[in-house]
């Protein structure tokens, strides 16, 4: 084979790759294109326990770390600043809406080391488990950065019923 042939399907090669990951992802983001959540901002008299800087690293299905959900809004890595107060958790993302997930709609809050492509230290994300608009349960991985993940997950876990907290490695 000569070498334009072999160049040639290198090419070829890689534009396939490229259209498949490009038609994977547009299928993804029509099957999740109704948003989680609508936006909404704590009540102005909110009792705010903590605030958070952190990185919005994914938003999953839940119990599964690797199948990220592209719903508008969530579909990226963001910064973002996670709010805990009584009244629930404000999450307002770097040019997004800001939501807000009262204490009734979170399931569990917890740490975990894996979310899609990213891997940190043992106990490095807060995993907070909760449901959306639609009923479905999912999992959204929070990166502090001016706190730890345990730090986080404590003060959410302040505003919820024993029960629902857990960790997992």
């Amino acid at each position: 084979m000569s070498r334009e042939g072999a160049l040639a399907i290198i090419v070829l090669v890689a534009v396939l790759l490229v259209g498949a990951g490009a038609w994977a992802w547009w299928r993804r983001t029509r099957r999740d294109a109704q948003p989680l959540v609508q936006p909404g901002d704590l009540a102005v008299g909110a009792h705010v326990r903590a605030s958070f800087d952190v990185l919005y690293v994914a938003t999953t299905r839940h119990d599964a770390p690797l199948e990220r959900i592209a719903a508008p809004g969530m579909a990226f890595r963001s910064k973002a600043t996670v709010t805990v107060a009584d009244e629930g958790i404000a999450v307002a993302m770097t040019g997004q809406a800001p939501f807000v997930l009262t204490a009734e709609r979170i399931v569990d809050v917890g740490q975990s080391t894996v979310a899609i492509d990213r891997v940190v230290e043992a106990g490095g994300l807060t995993r907070l488990t909760w449901r959306t608009d639609a009923g479905s349960t999912v999992d959204s991985y929070f990166r502090p950065q001016d706190a730890s993940a345990r730090a986080l997950a404590d003060a959410v876990a302040g505003i919820l019923n024993p029960t629902q907290t857990g960790t997992d490695a």
